[in-house]
């Protein structure tokens, strides 16, 4: 029996949003859910590569020389911390962030403090004019003989700006303005993006120069492109903040030559962006006396301790559904914490509306910030404040429990060095049956150890009185 000749090669579609494929035609991306993106991928040919020359010579990995590859400050104390030392040359860094957060502001003052010290640096903008960049340059103090400036949106155009001016930091605001001749798709598009991404950093690794590239993000946070343009860098930065606060803060999400914990703060004001080496006080309100319906959480910034104050309202509901609102914290973890107040501690919290929130636009979306919640909720429902001074540490369990959070001795030494002097803060695993609470003394501040949520609002006295 013959056999049959081989089927044509069926077609295939591609998102020129995400780059996502399938085998027929839709008309919105089953990705990124765009609408009229989808098109017709054009066939690739299968290709057969042969040996070629090599441009360095394999050698053994002890005699590689690593004089070219130590750190350099950026001149930006923060984003050095977040680095894990400053800038590496021939690295390639990706920083995102939503439109209007301060990218920008922040990547000229790095070029500005770069080109202080006699290093030269290129900033190319496909986004603004190149008399706007002056403009904002002017008002924070970034002009500098060292520091060129290119508006370009070619790719070609751009490696040629790298040819003549020989930089030793390039700034690229932001890829995906940047097109590329002869490659298909418009800039933004994937295959662009792909392109204009794997150029830059081939001249980054080859010449050695450290190469700062600016990302968009969709309406979910996520970095617009393709993943591929991840992998292809060595340091993935988010830089986030809420528009109604100054604050600002940089996270990296990978980097492949310091830790991706740590995170560095900054301040955004009409003068251009300054690091915040102390950013507590912005998150911790200074009242004149005890407060009800307030408590002091320590969370975790990457490996810095930050204090942060949670502001609870418990009023009775005229609504058959009583409301939930939160503020800077995860609304879910609000409705568990009002749960287990309501089922462990004999609150009727049911037919009250419950406002949660935190100071200066803090987000807290840690476990450890859990008893906070219940200590400010409790005392607003109560109509009693807890002792001033006093810092509440823990994650809550569904059975009332108190667990232990990661870091706790740097949580308590960071408020000791704050001026709070009492803590609560969940007892030790091995230490369950070992009563109400355990009392010591840390860094000079009194911590109290207690198993669960009840033991520690009795210990703030957080407690009904009969009837």
């Amino acid at each position: 029996m013959a056999k049959s000749p081989a089927r044509a090669a069926r077609p295939s579609y591609r998102c020129s949003e995400c780059g996502w494929t399938t085998g027929k035609w839709v008309g919105r991306c089953g990705e990124c859910q765009a609408w009229g993106s989808v098109a017709e991928a054009a066939a690739t040919p299968a290709l057969r590569t042969a040996a070629s020359p090599v441009t360095t010579r394999a050698v053994p990995i002890g005699e590689v020389s690593i004089e070219n590859a130590g750190f350099r400050t950026s001149g930006v104390p923060e984003l050095d911390r977040v680095l894990g030392g400053g800038l590496v040359p021939g690295a390639a860094i990706l920083l995102a962030g939503e439109p209007g957060v301060g990218k920008s502001t922040l990547l000229l003052e790095v070029a500005a403090q770069t080109a202080r010290y006699q290093r030269r640096t290129l900033y190319v903008t496909g986004e603004e004019s190149a008399s706007q960049v002056r403009l904002r340059a002017d008002r924070t103090g970034g002009v500098h003989d060292e520091l060129y400036l290119a508006a370009e949106t070619d790719l070609g155009a751009v490696l040629t700006h790298i040819e003549e001016t020989r930089p030793e930091l390039i700034v690229v605001d932001s890829v995906q303005t940047i097109g590329a001749s002869g490659v298909e798709g418009v800039p933004g598009g994937v295959t662009q993006v792909k392109e204009v991404a794997a150029a830059l950093i081939r001249v980054a690794k080859t010449r050695g120069i450290t190469t700062v590239l600016v990302g968009h993000v969709t309406k979910d946070g996520a970095i617009a492109g393709p993943r591929v343009l991840e992998h292809l860098v060595d340091v993935v930065l988010h830089f986030e903040g809420d528009r109604n606060s100054r604050f600002r803060m940089v996270r990296a999400m990978k980097n492949r030559f310091g830790p991706i914990d740590e995170v560095g703060c900054f301040d955004l004001g009409p003068e251009g962006i300054s690091a915040v080496t102390d950013p507590t006080g912005l998150f911790v309100e200074q009242h004149h006396g005890r407060v009800p319906g307030t408590c002091v959480a320590v969370t975790m910034e990457g490996r810095r301790p930050m204090l942060a104050e949670v502001q609870g309202l418990v009023t009775t509901s005229p609504l058959d559904r009583p409301r939930r609102t939160t503020s800077g914290l995860d609304g879910s973890r609000v409705a568990m914490v009002l749960a287990v107040l309501e089922r462990h501690c004999g609150l009727r919290l049911s037919a009250q509306d419950v406002f949660a929130s935190t100071v200066g636009g803090a987000r807290l979306h840690e476990p450890a910030s859990d008893l906070a919640v219940a200590v400010a909720l409790v005392s607003s429902h109560l109509g009693i404040a807890p002792p001033t001074g006093v810092v509440a540490i823990g994650e809550l369990g569904l059975a009332g429990e108190l667990r232990r959070v990661r870091d706790l001795p740097q949580r308590v030494a960071e408020a000791a060095r704050l001026g709070f002097r009492f803590a609560v803060v969940p007892t030790e695993p091995g230490q369950r049956g070992a009563g109400p609470g355990v009392a010591r003394e840390v860094e000079g501040m009194r911590v109290l150890e207690v198993p669960t949520i009840v033991s520690a609002l009795e210990a703030l006295r957080l407690t009904a009185g009969p009837g």
